[in-house]
């Protein structure tokens, strides 16, 4: 146990996102399901969300090995009977390792990925989900007629520093892209530190 205790990572964003997270998906996603996370990162989200909606079953992935250790390593040691092992899942390589989800969200990834993963993810979403699944995006977004905060500037310039394919996404591209694929924007949250929640619904 102290081997699995030790691989943990932990996000400090995570520990100060994942309630106001909470607070949306308990409007928004269904009472009972498959949640796939995209993305899963530390494991810390998924771990939350599962103790607070129990009767959901919560699939955490991420492509990183490195993330995937972790997921496992605070599912050891701190588990919740309603979350899968984690899945290798590189949301732009298609078709992905699972065949359905009634719901599918993905925290802090749209910004730190190149444009396909976007791409895919859409893609996929509008393949698994059935009619009113949901697709729960959250981060900084670009919004049309509204000022860009100086503090997301700043990011989206380290961001494209990093990585040329990265950077703070419009929403109004990522919605365009959810439509040819069947999903909806059906509700942006302004959440704290000028970030947003996306809900995307399939028709």
């Amino acid at each position: 146990m102290t081997d699995a205790i030790d691989q943990r990572r932990s996000s400090p964003s995570a520990l100060r996102n994942r309630d106001p997270i909470l607070a949306v998906l308990r409007r928004v996603l269904p009472p009972s399901g498959l949640v796939l996370e995209i993305a899963s990162g530390s494991g810390e989200h998924v771990l939350h969300f599962a103790r607070a909606l129990p009767d959901l079953v919560w699939q955490p992935s991420d492509p990183s090995i490195e993330a995937r250790t972790s997921i496992a390593a605070w599912i050891a040691s701190d588990g919740a009977p309603n979350v899968r092992a984690p899945i290798d899942l590189d949301a732009a390589a298609a078709p992905w390792p699972v065949d359905r989800a009634d719901a599918i969200l993905a925290i802090n990834m749209v910004h730190i990925s190149p444009w396909a993963a976007t791409v895919g993810l859409m893609a996929q979403a509008g393949r698994i989900l059935p009619a009113g699944g949901v697709v729960y995006l959250y981060g900084p977004y670009r919004q049309s007629g509204v000022p860009f905060a100086p503090s997301n500037a700043a990011f989206d310039a380290d961001l494209k520093r990093r990585d040329p394919a990265w950077g703070i996404r419009d929403v109004a591209d990522v919605a365009s892209v959810a439509e040819a694929h069947g999903l909806a924007l059906e509700e942006v949250v302004a959440m704290p530190a000028n970030n947003l929640s996306l809900v995307f619904r399939r028709a």
